[in-house]
C-alpha cells in the first residue's frame, strides 16, 4: 500500500517538475515548483520524518515561493517569448540527458546495498531534538542567517525599484 503511494506521489513530483521546465509564464512555473515541494513533503511525511515534511511546507512551499513569486510580481515577468534553439541542442540534449541518466542509475546500483529496502516510518529523529539544537546550540547561525535573508529581500527591493 505504502508503495502505491510513493510511486504516485514520486510521479507527481516529476510531473509538476516537467511542467516547471515546459511553462512559459513564470507565475505557472512557480506554481509547479510548489507543487514539487509539496509532492515532496508528502514523500517525507511516508518515511516518518514529520519535522523535515513541516520544515518543507512551511519554509520551501510557503515562505520561500512567496518570496519568488513577490520578486515575479515585482519585475513584471511577462510570458516567457519562444525562440529557435539550436539544432545541435536538439539532437544531441536526449542522447546526452539519457547517458547522464544512465551513468546516475549505475552508480546508485553499485552504491545502494542490494539486501536493504527503505522501511516507511523508521526515521528516528525527533522533532523536539532538532528544536532543542535549532535554538540552542545553532541560534547565532539560525539568527545571521535569517538576517541575510532580510538583507537580500531589500537589496532586491532597492534594486527592482523603479526610479520616479
Amino acid at each position: 500500500m505504502y508503495e502505491a503511494f510513493f510511486f504516485l506521489f514520486a510521479l507527481a513530483a516529476v510531473g509538476f517538475a516537467v511542467n516547471l521546465v515546459l511553462q512559459n509564464h513564470p507565475i505557472h512555473s512557480a506554481l509547479s515548483l510548489i507543487g514539487v515541494m509539496a509532492s515532496l513533503a508528502s514523500l517525507y511525511l511516508m518515511l516518518g520524518a514529520e519535522f523535515i515534511a513541516a520544515v518543507q511546507v512551511i519554509v520551501y512551499a510557503g515562505a520561500i515561493m512567496v518570496l519568488f513569486v513577490f520578486v515575479i510580481m515585482l519585475l513584471n515577468a511577462g510570458e516567457e517569448e519562444r525562440t529557435n534553439f539550436s539544432r545541435l541542442a536538439g539532437t544531441l540534449g536526449v542522447p546526452l540527458i539519457l547517458v547522464l541518466l544512465a551513468s546516475i542509475a549505475s552508480i546508485v546500483y553499485r552504491i545502494a546495498p542490494s539486501d536493504e529496502m527503505v522501511r516507511f516510518g523508521d526515521f528516528h529523529g525527533r522533532t523536539a531534538d532538532i528544536g532543542r539544537m535549532l535554538f540552542r546550540t545553532y541560534l547565532l547561525p539560525f539568527e545571521i542567517v535569517s538576517i541575510l535573508i532580510l538583507v537580500a529581500l531589500v537589496g532586491a527591493v532597492v534594486l527592482a525599484r523603479k526610479e520616479s
